[in-house]
């Protein structure tokens, strides 16, 4: 199988993480759960994980990466935390459902919602994010990359917009952690929610937030943490705050490896290369009469790369993809339907997104490009 899906999950992984797992969930341990050899090994695996992805952010104190159960519960943390009734949130018109949902929510109990108007190549303007600012502003939220189109928000330019006007900035590095670049320190981000199963190359069911020394969320769990059991309510202390009960010891062991074996080849790296592959891929579908391509047609963009065939149902094109080329891909509206309305898209069921990863070749690329001419030609 050709897998083009990475901005689902990726895969394949890593070896280094496969062992990670399976070492974890033989040993066993519970970290702070006791003084046995096991609940220290699992209790250093959640550490070097902590300290490997706050290398790869610029995070100053490793305690604020808190773990959570995926980027969404991470996002969750951050909304539910921030926001209360009588309060206003500014995002962007190309959100995952991650965010739009738990929004609608929020606006149902009180939180006013404004969605700036978003360009599908350019991103959101930061002009328009200040404008839209007024006294009862609690939180600007965006998105890295969009999971549909690739498109980069001017994340740095929109960060200095909000540290200027005092309003905390939390991003959505959903399409980007691991594969992107991030500094949340030159980027002026309080809140970066990112999973730990797509570019960083780790297993499902890992995730994190970063909380910033300038913000405190309200927690959304509480209960045990295994140290200070004293104390009637949760912890204030980091991590333990926010992270109640038994954390996925497991799959944070893979994801220490997944972050490790990142830093050993370099973000910049990675995104490089991966740029590459991208320009390759776009060039490629452009040239293909009755597709269309949507989003940047040029670096730099994040590795989801949506199109249609002319005449053709999304669906029916990535069921032959899979069907008759073996190739996987994605189709329809991968849970980001604003992302849709904006690009004309929504009534057409969607689009295919096609993902490339670490590991995809160049021969995969070709024979990906080859079967859609075919499906195109035959359309």
């Amino acid at each position: 199988m050709i897998y083009l899906d990475n901005a689902a999950t990726s895969w394949p992984k890593p070896e280094p993480v496969y062992d990670a797992v399976s070492d974890a969930i033989r040993r066993g341990g519970n970290p702070g759960r006791g003084s046995s050899e096991q609940s220290k090994a699992a209790a250093t695996d959640v550490n070097e994980a902590r300290a490997a992805l706050a290398q790869l952010f610029h995070v100053s104190e490793p305690k604020r990466i808190i773990f959570t159960l995926n980027a969404t519960d991470a996002i969750n943390l951050g909304l539910q935390g921030m926001l209360t009734a009588g309060d206003h949130v500014i995002t962007s018109r190309m959100e995952h459902n991650a965010v739009t949902r738990p929004l609608a929510y929020l606006e149902d109990a009180g939180v006013a919602v404004t969605k700036v108007e978003t360009d599908p190549v350019s991103g959101a303007d930061p002009e328009k994010i200040r404008e839209a600012i007024r006294p009862e502003t609690k939180l600007v939220v965006v998105t890295h990359a969009s999971n549909v189109t690739g498109a980069l928000n001017p994340i740095e330019e929109i960060g200095a917009v909000c540290h200027d006007a005092g309003i905390p900035f939390m991003v959505d590095a959903s399409q980007s952690a691991g594969a992107i670049p991030i500094d949340v320190q030159k980027m002026h981000i309080d809140l970066l929610a990112f999973p730990g199963h797509k570019s960083l190359l780790g297993p499902t069911g890992t995730g994190a937030l970063y909380v910033a020394p300038s913000v405190s969320p309200r927690p959304i769990r509480s209960g045990g943490t295994g140290v200070f059991s004293e104390v009637r309510l949760q912890p204030e202390q980091l991590p333990y705050y926010y992270e109640a009960g038994t954390p996925n010891t497991v799959g944070i062991a893979g994801l220490a490896a997944g972050a490790r074996y990142i830093l050993e080849r370099s973000v910049s790296a990675i995104y490089h290369e991966e740029q590459k592959t991208l320009q390759t891929l776009i060039d490629g579908l452009v040239a293909i009469p009755k597709v269309t391509v949507y989003g940047p047609l040029t670096p730099p963009r994040a590795a989801a790369v949506s199109f249609n065939i002319e005449d053709m149902d999304c669906a029916d094109v990535a069921m032959i993809l899979e069907t008759y080329y073996n190739i996987s891909v994605r189709s329809g509206l991968q849970c980001a339907p604003d992302a849709h309305r904006m690009l004309g898209t929504f009534d057409l069921n969607g689009t295919v997104r096609v993902s490339p990863g670490l590991f995809t070749t160049s021969e995969e690329i070709d024979a990906f490009l080859d079967a859609v001419r075919e499906i195109a030609e035959e359309a």
